[in-house]
């Protein structure tokens, strides 16, 4: 038995759930989440809960169970909480700011990086001022919104626009990353002197 899929949802006050076959509608605060789930695994309300059940122990069964309660789990959480994804930029004259539904990055390019923000979800902008304790860091990005894997491909893309080089740490970074420095070649030095 999968212990994730074993799980049942609490359904919080304010969130209604409708399962129609193999649709799943889910209803809160924050707003309105649908997703169709694979038709073999059965979910199913009971009273303020809800189960999932497999009807096998075959293999993708088994990998179904888990993986459908998890996803309906995160709906039900993202109508009623939210959620949310951190990034910070670090380097000198780094900046973000939003406009409108665009979101403008000057992040080491000659020339502006613009993102459109898709439908649903929101980026706040912190600034920070910069010293040397924090590695040059300028400016903290908050993703927030109902739907957590649109954060996480939106947050992803942020990223990928400056990922983080290894020797300064700079770049653009999720909040709770650790980025392992290397040594540049001044500070391996000694290696290859005169004989």
């Amino acid at each position: 038995m999968s212990r994730v899929g074993k799980m049942p949802i609490v359904i919080p006050q304010g969130v209604t759930v409708k399962i129609n076959n193999s649709h799943v509608s889910v209803r809160g605060p924050r707003g309105v989440l649908e997703r169709t789930i694979h038709p073999d695994i059965n979910v199913a309300q009971e009273v303020d809960q809800i189960v999932v059940r497999r009807p096998s122990d075959a293999k993708n069964h088994r990998a179904l169970h888990g993986l459908t309660r998890a996803l309906v789990a995160n709906m039900v959480k993202g109508v009623h909480e939210g959620f949310e994804r951190s990034l910070e930029l670090r380097g000198v004259g780094y900046r973000a700011e939003v406009q409108g539904r665009q979101l403008n990055l000057q992040i080491g390019y000659s020339h502006p990086v613009e993102i459109p923000i898709p439908d649903g979800l929101e980026v706040e902008v912190a600034s920070v001022s910069p010293n040397s304790e924090n590695g040059y860091l300028t400016a903290r990005l908050a993703v927030k919104g109902v739907d957590k894997q649109s954060i996480g491909d939106f947050a992803a893309s942020i990223r990928k626009v400056r990922p983080v080089e290894p020797y300064k740490g700079k770049g653009v970074r999720y909040a709770e990353e650790v980025v392992r420095k290397k040594l540049g070649k001044a500070a391996k030095g000694g290696e290859g002197g005169k004989g």
